[in-house]
């Protein structure tokens, strides 16, 4: 994989990133480009015609942390040597890592770094497709897509894995390259070996097929095996902060689900409660998101749920909720866990995903998440 010179719309866009938080100028760079590969063209040129197919690259608006970190954990599982990095922590290709240490390399590119890449690996994989950092992007949401799906219609990219249940990535179907597999498909097993990855929500278990998709592709047999991918998939640790039990107040559970920072994840969280009396917490950084698939959705749920909103873009959520929904617009999240704790006794789910940012109120969602978990150990004390 190689990375190309910035033209003044990559540049443009970085200086604004690091003027707005000092965070958004691509995370994890690398001497030489994110990937640390030249820029020269014949370099680049050279990687597209001897590319092992051994790397995957994992991109997606939401879920491809779990996506990659699933993949890694299969392969090394499965008995292979796998460097697991990029956007999701290490960085590739950087001084001290040696090539020849691993055989499989899967690597997370966020929509920042995919507009770096000039050459791809044979293996792209997209998890969804929704409106996000659009204020990077020019605020404009194809040249979000464009730039997201980017890494499928680079040199070297062969086959791109997508989500099948995501609509707005089979509408985009002519960026996803010259071949696309959609998952779950025909050549799916069954897919109870992911219950073993302990994870929550119908849209983990696709994330946890493209994942299984993604190493099938880089040609491991035992992708095709249900019995070796449940051995495989025990002892898989979920990402903090992704629909995470935290513990309970007297019968209510707590769900930390801060990473959620748009409309998506938050209703595939909820999803993973149905059923169940949710307290929902949303609201953040107002980013310009459009809540009304957030509202329209949440209208049709039959199980009880209140709304519980936060600054920034606490009030607007409930302005375009309006009547729909029960909703409670709060001071600050130690309200929202107040109030929510009390409306869901005895037997509910006070359930933290924002979908929105968590910039200007916290540091990062970390920092949210352990204001989350503060106020339920307060409750606890309490009760």
């Amino acid at each position: 994989m190689g990375s190309r010179s910035r033209g003044p719309r990559q540049r443009r866009q970085a200086a604004h990133a690091r003027c707005r938080t000092g965070r958004r100028s691509g995370r994890g760079r690398a001497r030489g480009g994110w990937f640390g590969i030249a820029h020269d063209v014949r370099r680049r040129r050279q990687v597209a015609r001897h590319q092992p197919l051994s790397r995957v690259v994992i991109t997606g608006t939401k879920g491809k942390s779990t996506t990659t970190a699933v993949a890694g954990h299969l392969l090394e599982r499965l008995g292979h040597r796998c460097f697991v990095g990029g956007n999701i922590g290490r960085v590739p290709y950087a001084e001290g890592i040696d090539e020849r240490d691993y055989e499989f390399w899967v690597l997370e590119v966020s929509s920042y770094q995919a507009t770096d890449l000039a050459v791809s690996p044979r293996v792209v994989a997209v998890t969804s497709l929704h409106p996000d950092h659009l204020p990077w992007h020019g605020g404009d949401v194809q040249t979000y897509y464009r730039d997201k799906l980017s890494a499928a219609t680079q040199p070297g990219a062969e086959w791109t894995i997508a989500s099948a249940a995501t609509e707005t990535l089979r509408a985009h179907a002519t960026l996803l390259g010259p071949h696309i597999r959609w998952v779950p498909d025909e050549r799916s097993p069954a897919l109870d070996w992911a219950d073993e990855l302990g994870l929550l929500g119908v849209h983990n278990r696709v994330n946890a097929e493209i994942a299984r998709a993604c190493i099938e592709q880089l040609g491991v047999d035992e992708a095709r095996d249900g019995d070796a991918l449940r051995g495989a998939a025990r002892g898989f640790v979920p990402l903090p902060s992704r629909i995470t039990h935290i513990g309970a107040v007297r019968g209510v559970e707590f769900v930390d689900d801060s990473l959620s920072t748009n409309v998506l994840p938050t209703l595939a969280a909820v999803d993973a409660f149905a059923g169940r009396r949710i307290a929902l917490i949303v609201g953040g950084e107002d980013r310009g998101i459009d809540y009304e698939p957030l509202a329209a959705d949440l209208a049709t749920r039959r199980d009880p749920l209140l709304v519980l909103t936060m600054p920034d873009s606490g009030a607007r959520i409930a302005a375009t909720i309006g009547t729909r929904s029960p909703v409670r617009e709060c001071v600050d999240l130690a309200d929202a866990v107040r109030q929510a704790y009390e409306w869901a006794r005895p037997d509910g789910v006070v359930l933290l995903s924002p979908a929105a940012p968590s910039f200007g109120r916290f540091h990062d969602y970390r920092d949210r998440a352990e204001a989350f978990a503060s106020a339920r150990q307060d409750l606890a004390a309490q009760a």
